[in-house]
């Protein structure tokens, strides 16, 4: 691999003047030796090693990112905001996989700190674990004190710039949605508890539910990881517990889809049976079937402000930015049944041809 001093024998030229060169130094350099430099780039197919670029400049130019899991579709539409801003400044991202472990989100903070980022987002649910907010919170502020930018997308215990989705409304609108159309045994399958973004969907759910004289009782909620297998077990779990369920939410869409396939293997027809309602509105959202009513989050969006958060002028006090959620209806939520799913799944079928009531 060719180097920058093979660059500079090659073209005639000290090393200081190739490298002036090639990262575009505002130091005059006239054409021709210009022209030289980058001929012999060409020829020797050199690459800059962008480490050592990073450390030779006073200006940082890749920011860090945090997320639980990209692959996870949640997370995949708000690294998109967060890459559209980026690519716009001529920023680099560095994404790095949590995979929801606290521990290795410690160890992310300093590998980026090490890395000189420009800028660190953590761009997933805060947890409810004082021990490890308490060192989360020690190595932003060295990160912070060394002139880093941090901001945070959800809620975190921690005093900097925030971009809040309104969980707890979005919540409300859910349970408001079934209430209304006349449900009142509600099963919850819920994200993990340790995460506050779990805990929030549920209390503006428990608040929709207080408001119409209805509770949502321990057992009718199941904890499980937020992705599609875990929302197939969670509702396998809450049907056998409580098969006079009529309608169940789920605390992301990932979990809903999940929930539709267990009640499919299960014979249970949604939404005339049992209703689902979803949370995020993920591109995938419109496209199963029946389509899913769901809360809409604007997961791009997020990405969008919290990246031009850390990259615009910052700000002598910490700037919250709370974006809205809302319900779309689609098909997978209608009116209660007159019997429960259980007593119409035992009812005998008629058989085709039979004449109808």
């Amino acid at each position: 691999m060719a180097t920058l001093s093979d660059v500079a024998r090659r073209a005639g030229v000290s090393p200081a003047t190739a490298s002036r060169v090639i990262n575009g130094s505002s130091k005059p350099v006239t054409d021709e030796l210009r022209e030289r430099v980058l001929a012999a780039v060409a020829e020797l197919q050199y690459v800059p090693n962008a480490h050592a670029q990073l450390l030779a400049r006073s200006h940082r130019s890749a920011v860090g990112v945090i997320v639980h899991d990209v692959s996870d579709p949640y997370f995949a539409e708000i690294t998109r905001g967060l890459q559209r801003v980026a690519t716009d400044q001529g920023r680099l991202l560095m994404i790095c996989n949590s995979y929801r472990d606290p521990d290795r989100e410690l160890e992310y903070v300093e590998l980026l700190r090490g890395h000189q980022v420009a800028a660190l987002i953590l761009a997933g649910s805060g947890y409810h674990d004082e021990a490890f907010t308490r060192q989360l919170n020690e190595k932003l502020a060295a990160y912070e004190a060394t002139g880093g930018r941090v901001a945070v997308i959800g809620r975190h215990e921690h005093s900097g710039d925030a971009v809040m989705p309104d969980n707890r409304t979005g919540g409300y609108l859910a349970g408001r949605e079934l209430c209304g159309l006349g449900h009142r045994a509600i099963g919850v399958v819920a994200g993990p508890r340790i995460l506050t973004t779990t805990t929030d969907r549920l209390a503006g759910l428990r608040q929709a539910l207080a408001e119409q004289g209805r509770e949502l009782p321990e057992r009718r909620i199941r904890y499980a990881e937020f992705d599609r297998d875990g929302g197939a077990e969670a509702t396998a779990r809450l049907l056998d517990a409580d098969p006079e369920l009529t309608a169940i939410v789920a605390l992301n869409d990932s979990m809903a889809i999940g929930a539709l396939a267990a009640l499919r293997a299960r014979g249970l027809a949604v939404p005339q049976q049992i209703s689902v309602v979803g949370f995020d509105d993920m591109p995938i959202a419109r496209d199963v079937t029946p389509a899913l009513t769901t809360v809409r989050l604007p997961l791009v969006d997020m990405g969008v402000r919290a990246m031009s958060l850390v990259l615009g002028a910052g700000a002598p006090e910490p700037r919250v930015e709370v974006l809205p959620a809302e319900l779309v209806r689609r098909d997978t939520a209608g009116p209660a049944p007159r019997s429960s799913p259980a007593t119409a799944a035992s009812a005998p079928r008629a058989r085709r041809g039979d004449a109808g009531p």
